[in-house]
């Protein structure tokens, strides 16, 4: 390209420098469509960070949020919530689990699910229970979430991590089997269904099988964290479903409020007593609007058939980006276009961050992970249509990347 490249905004002057930002600022959205404040149009295959399933002001949901913000936000869990009985129903009755507990991000829902690990340890009288965790995994940024976390850019300079880790690679069985016979203070497996952050590496079916298995030969609890791929992306409800197990604990957060800020953590009957009052609590989470969110999130979702809409777009849009890039997968520059349904990462064979600012340019939102991955994770409302006009925008965009840098 000859276009000189965005330059990153300097810090905003009372914001914390936490992020390098590109020089714009959205204004507002209608479907999978966003505009600036200079009054750009951008194709949104970001989502937020597959945040916005049903894309922005979709017209069920903001009746909807209009209506809960006029009734009651925030009620404190001194009391009964019924949204929340509500929410934790269907998420139970998708799932096949048994209870739920809501907080306010995947952050805190992992943490949760440490929490609940450990407890789960020293229950069965375990004094340093320990939680098989993964290469390339992220979890979160608090200290014990970026100690699970198997990046060490993110766990850099706030050391020292939090113990009880033990970290294997994903799709390795026999590693797993190596920890169970030399390690009797394991009490957990936890890991992402799809690895997101680490670059869209599937976990594969045949390896969520024989960790299943491994987890009840040991009584281990298996905890997958869905929080990136669950709530419908890749076709399911939830990732794991493809391969055809099911969790003990689940955490969840993103898609859940198409949004609104919520976080979940499901549970099933291995891991349904393990937390009582006083172990843990939250003042925000399973507030009213952030529960009509979710219900209403899923309600929509279920009446407008996004599930296979993911699959079947999803579908659409890998087959454009293997065709328009054919010749740079069998030059092997492209190394793989892989994921499910709408949480799809195209690896190449360099690092390519500078595309988050070209992309955008061209008036289409993207995200680059783990250095080399262009990661679409769209809302789950896209179109087959605009598929093919992500592929037509991001497609000669990459091919002149690989050709000139």
């Amino acid at each position: 390209m000859n276009a000189p490249e965005p330059a990153v905004t300097r810090p905003m002057p009372h914001v914390m420098n936490t992020y390098g930002r590109l020089p714009m600022a959205l204004s507002h959205g209608r479907g999978c469509w966003v505009w600036d404040t200079e009054g750009k149009r951008y194709l949104d295959a970001l989502a937020g960070i597959a945040v916005n399933t049903l894309g922005h002001a979709h017209p069920k949901l903001v009746p909807a949020l209009q209506d809960q913000a006029a009734k009651l936000i925030h009620c404190c869990n001194y009391y009964q919530i019924p949204l929340q009985e509500q929410l934790a129903a269907k998420l139970c009755e998708l799932s096949g689990l048994s209870a739920a507990f809501f907080c306010n991000s995947g952050l805190e829902a992992n943490e949760g699910a440490l929490k609940i690990a450990r407890k789960y340890g020293h229950d069965k009288g375990i004094d340093r229970p320990e939680i098989i965790v993964y290469e390339k995994a992220f979890h979160g940024r608090s200290i014990a979430t970026l100690s699970a976390t198997g990046n060490p850019k993110v766990q850099k300079g706030f050391e020292p991590l939090v113990e009880g880790f033990v970290r294997v690679p994903l799709n390795d069985l026999a590693a797993l089997e190596q920890v169970a016979a030399t390690n009797p203070n394991v009490v957990a497996v936890f890991l992402e269904t799809i690895q997101g952050e680490g670059g869209i590496n599937p976990a594969r079916t045949e390896y969520l099988q024989g960790l299943r298995r491994l987890c009840d030969q040991h009584g281990w609890l298996l905890m997958l964290d869905e929080v990136q791929c669950g709530i419908g992306r890749t076709g399911k409800w939830f990732a794991h479903q493809w391969a055809g197990v099911m969790p003990d604990v689940m955490p969840l957060a993103k898609g859940l409020g198409s949004g609104v800020t919520v976080g979940a953590i499901v549970v099933g009957p291995k891991a349904l007593n393990v937390l009582g009052p006083g172990n843990h609590g939250t003042t925000f989470g399973g507030n009213p609007l952030a529960m009509r969110a979710g219900v209403e999130t899923l309600r929509i979702m279920e009446e407008d058939g996004l599930l296979a809409n993911a699959a079947a777009v999803g579908d659409v849009l890998t087959g454009a980006l293997r065709e328009g890039l054919a010749a740079h997968i069998a030059s092997g520059e492209v190394k793989d276009i892989r994921g499910a349904g709408l949480m799809i990462g195209m690896e190449l064979d360099r690092p390519c961050g500078v595309l988050l600012g070209r992309a955008a340019e061209a008036g289409l939102m993207i995200s680059v992970t783990a250095d080399s991955v262009i990661r679409l994770v769209p809302p789950l409302i896209m179109t087959a249509d605009e598929a093919r006009q992500v592929a037509a925008i991001l497609v000669p965009l990459v091919r002149d990347f690989l050709a000139h840098g």
